[in-house]
């Protein structure tokens, strides 16, 4: 037989494990800070190389992530593809052209370029030397559900 205290050992069972996988689902918030490129490890890819910055939210996003690239010398990132985050893309060295509103346009260290929303873009090392670039996406509550 099931007695009122039975019940109430239960419930407290069941709050207590619910707030606990609330808690450890919870990332902690960005605020401001400082990435140091010494501290990165680049992790070797079969286009180059990546270093991971942070994904996860801040004060204003529902997330930021932020990479670092190297691509090998005549080699694209990934074929052409859109996704519903918006993006940036810092040319830090190198020589890269990009798919940007279905033209591939040329980009050298400096460069900046911005992918919009679901918008096709692509990516290619058009150069003879490994190109490095930031990479850095966001996501709030106006961007689109779903998508790659």
């Amino acid at each position: 037989m099931i007695t009122s205290r039975d019940i109430k050992v239960a419930c407290l069972a069941v709050f207590v494990t619910l707030a606990l996988v609330a808690v450890a689902d919870q990332t902690p918030v960005l605020h401001s800070a400082v990435f140091d490129w010494g501290a990165m490890v680049a992790t070797p890819t079969d286009v180059g190389s990546m270093r991971s910055v942070y994904r996860g939210p801040t004060p204003t996003l529902d997330e930021l992530e932020m990479h670092i690239t190297t691509l090998n010398p005549g080699v694209a990132s990934h074929p052409p593809h859109h996704h519903p985050n918006e993006e940036l893309v810092l040319i830090k060295e190198g020589n890269v052209e990009t798919l940007s509103q279905g033209k591939w346009v040329k980009a050298g260290p400096g460069s900046i370029i911005f992918n919009a929303s679901n918008e096709e873009h692509s990516l290619k090392n058009s150069g003879t030397t490994p190109a490095t670039y930031f990479v850095v996406n966001w996501k709030t509550d106006k961007t689109p559900k779903g998508g790659q």
